[in-house]
């Protein structure tokens, strides 16, 4: 990355990381995906019950790997228990992972689901979350971070999902209601009251979609 670019990402992400915490919850900054995955570990402790949302963040920073092959319970919605069992199991557990489609400079995360098991996790549930968010998701304000979650995130969701609506075909929102559509539930996220309960970790890196 260009000493330039990463030089910026930092002085952004300090700026970030203040409306973080002015809305009661802790923001950390990472160099490198390395750091990001070190900082997240140092969160969870050994023995901690762990689920997730569908994140690639947390893939992509080796975290999810770490969880599996460590000292954790972690639910895998892949696994041996039924996906409805291990989707409920998930919002008793101490840690879930996350990532965020959009966060705005002052701190406020937008996240779009289409089954909600993710939105309603980071809303309520799971004891502590953990967001890991590239700096490549940092919008100006709320309504940029909305359109960059419906016009960046949700086509490219779509595709991976190999989901047939209409954003597939033209690379952006069409405001659909196709029975394929994962825009279903949208979540704004701008205070806690819990405090502390959702770590952010911003990561001088592309991440995710």
């Amino acid at each position: 990355m260009n000493e330039c670019i990463k030089n910026r990402n930092e002085k952004l992400a300090q700026k970030v990381i203040k409306g973080i915490e002015s809305r009661n919850m802790k923001g950390y900054y990472a160099k490198d995906k390395e750091e990001a995955l070190n900082i997240a570990l140092n969160l969870i402790p050994e023995g901690s019950s762990i689920s997730k949302g569908g994140t690639m963040s947390a893939n992509e920073i080796g975290l999810v790997e770490a969880l599996k092959n460590g000292n954790y319970n972690y639910i895998n919605k892949d696994g041996k228990l039924e996906k409805r069992a291990a989707m409920l199991a998930g919002y008793d557990a101490d840690y879930y992972l996350t990532s965020a489609n959009a966060i705005t400079e002052d701190g406020v995360m937008v996240n779009i689901d289409g089954n909600s098991n993710r939105v309603s996790a980071i809303a309520q549930g799971p004891k502590h979350v953990v967001v890991i968010v590239g700096m490549n998701k940092i919008c100006n304000d709320v309504d940029s971070a909305m359109k960059r979650a419906r016009n960046v995130a949700a086509p490219i969701n779509a595709q991976r999902f190999e989901l047939s609506t209409p954003c597939v075909k033209t690379g952006s929102c069409m405001n659909c209601k196709s029975p394929d559509t994962i825009c279903c539930q949208f979540l704004i996220t701008r205070y806690s009251r819990h405090k502390d309960r959702i770590h952010v970790i911003l990561v001088n890196d592309t991440l995710g979609f």
